[in-house]
């Protein structure tokens, strides 16, 4: 099952992911300059934008700095060229489309800025790409539509991947955080510069997807974000994220993305055996070991975010609950049908793993005490395959009742929350499931293209897609500029409340309902799942 894990993560890594570079050709003969904390930056002018790639935010991890915090860059006289990206850190490329890279020199950051000039200082956004902890590169999401129609500027940034990232050790500094220090050290970075590419350093919205999701959910409960963050989205990933058993997949217990230390440093100690360093302090073995040797390890990586660090004192969502977090106001939500493009890749290497006669056993397989009630909710002949259902019964459960639990324990307090939903069933393909034959509808990451060209290309060529995405622009821009991202496309736009969850929805006009509000709990289910026993 570790095998197909690997697998399945692979199939929904974004399909243009292997394409870092933009689809415009750069103005070589106007390259723009920038005076940074870390250097002067020579960028390149892009379209409508001035875009610095490539820069470095902290030291290479790498020798003896290899799990160990990110140290800051020193200053330079010279003037860098910030006109490549960098490579994306160290992960494997099980498709033709993942990215594969080998090299821990990879702590860079990426910074788009609109070309024209600004009376006022502009809103950041800093970017925090998914990829389950163990895939992705800040270079992957082509930033120009966003920073040029949303009049911002948007910084996007690596960082340490699956057991480079996430390795837990007792008596190790930065144990089980590496990745999370890597992302504020680049937020940090961002905050510190931001005046320089004429950006308010007071106005930074702090934006992530997927493993970025919570990653962003989860800074906000970290003594080392006070006052680097004045706002944050979350997309496709939150505090409460959590699958209950057999869920994720068939066959695994339950999990989350975050877990407590003592586990992450259990998990270490087992890796660390299995590689062949066994020492009482095995850290001089394991930074002796090759790359492509940790990189095996990855499926032990999926979700590995330690809480009860310095970094994170608590359990975020025990922290939200708590009141102990920044209390900015949020941006949260996902998509219609995030767990297609799961099933869809467990397919793909196991085309068995879901069928008609098998769906009632995972059903029992995952809520024991309630097959029959759950069953009776997600009935097969109310659905056009055994996949659909089984997807859309585990997007309810695992992904969307979670999102909207989180959202109202984030506004209990009346801190502005907003929350969304991304709809569009005839979005781009960008992981390649559809292969296995499950419609891939709104599934996980398919609402990127609508804000970013992944790989510098721009993939909304359907009917409505593009109109789509620039409400979608207007929305995330509007609340990167005010707090409030509404009116959404005309449609007025209600705060969450701690007892109601007001969800906008993104959806094509073209071949859908287009944007407006609806009723997210019953049509997730949720007041049904209240009562369910998730394990």
């Amino acid at each position: 099952m570790r095998r197909a894990l690997a697998a399945v993560v692979a199939a929904t890594t974004l399909m243009v992911s292997a394409c870092t570079s933009t689809g415009i050709e750069p103005d070589t003969e106007s390259n723009p300059v920038v005076d940074s904390t870390t250097g002067t930056l020579q960028g390149v002018a892009v379209g409508n934008t001035h875009q610095f790639l490539g820069v470095r935010y902290a030291q290479p991890p790498t020798g003896d700095r290899r799990w160990t915090l990110p140290e800051p860059m020193p200053d330079t006289d010279e003037v860098l060229d910030a006109t490549k990206a960098g490579s994306p850190c160290p992960q494997t490329g099980e498709t033709a489309q993942a990215v594969s890279s080998t090299d821990e020199d990879c702590l860079f950051l990426n910074v788009t800025v609109p070309a024209r000039a600004s009376a006022e200082p502009r809103p950041v956004l800093m970017w925090w790409h998914g990829g389950g902890f163990t895939s992705g590169a800040g270079s992957q999401y082509d930033a120009q539509k966003l920073a040029d129609q949303g009049d911002v500027i948007v910084v996007s940034a690596n960082y340490r991947l699956g057991m480079l990232g996430y390795l837990g050790l007792p008596g190790l500094a930065g144990s089980g955080n590496f990745g999370l220090a890597d992302q504020l050290a680049a937020l940090r970075w961002a905050n510190d510069n931001a005046a320089a590419f004429g950006g308010d350093p007071d106005s930074v919205t702090l934006y992530g997807e997927s493993a970025g999701g919570t990653s962003t959910c989860a800074a906000l409960t970290s003594p080392a974000a006070e006052g680097l963050i004045d706002r944050a989205i979350f997309s496709s990933g939150s505090c409460r994220l959590a699958w209950p058993p057999g869920t994720l997949f068939p066959g695994l217990p339950a999990s989350s993305s975050l877990i407590p230390l003592s586990d992450s440093e259990s998990q270490g100690v087992a890796v660390a055996t299995a590689l062949g360093c066994t020492d009482p302090d095995p850290m001089g073995c394991l930074r002796e070991r090759p790359v492509d040797a940790l990189l095996g390890q990855a499926a032990s990586f999926g979700n590995p975010l330690a809480y009860g660090t310095g970094l994170l004192p608590q359990e975020p969502a025990l922290a939200v609950e708590a009141g102990d977090w920044l209390h900015v106001p949020v941006l949260s939500g996902g998509n219609r049908d995030e767990h297609r493009s799961f099933i869809g890749g467990l397919l793909l290497t196991d085309p068995a793993a879901v069928t008609a006669d098998n769906y009632q056993s995972l059903i029992r397989a995952s809520f024991p005490a309630d097959a029959a009630s759950v069953g009776a909710q997600y009935p097969l002949a109310d659905y056009e395959s055994a996949p659909v259902a089984w997807a859309t019964l585990v997007t309810d459960v695992a992904w969307a009742c979670t999102t909207s639990r989180g959202a109202r324990e984030l506004a209990a307090d009346g801190t502005p929350v907003y929350s969304y939903e991304f709809a569009d069933r005839s979005a781009p393909d960008v992981s390649g499931v559809s292969a296995s034959g499950m419609p891939q509808g709104a599934a996980h990451a398919t609402d990127l293209p609508y804000l970013f060209d992944l790989g510098g290309e721009n993939l909304l060529t359907g009917p409505g897609q593009r109109e789509l995405g620039d409400a979608m622009v207007a929305a995330w821009a509007a609340f990167a500029h005010n707090g409030t991202p509404g009116p959404a496309d005309g449609a007025e736009w209600p705060a969450t409340t701690g007892t109601e969850t007001t969800v906008m929805q993104f959806d094509n006009a073209a071949t859908g309902s287009g944007v407006h509000l609806i009723d997210h709990r019953a049509e997730h289910h949720c007041a049904f799942w209240d009562t369910v026993d998730r394990g």
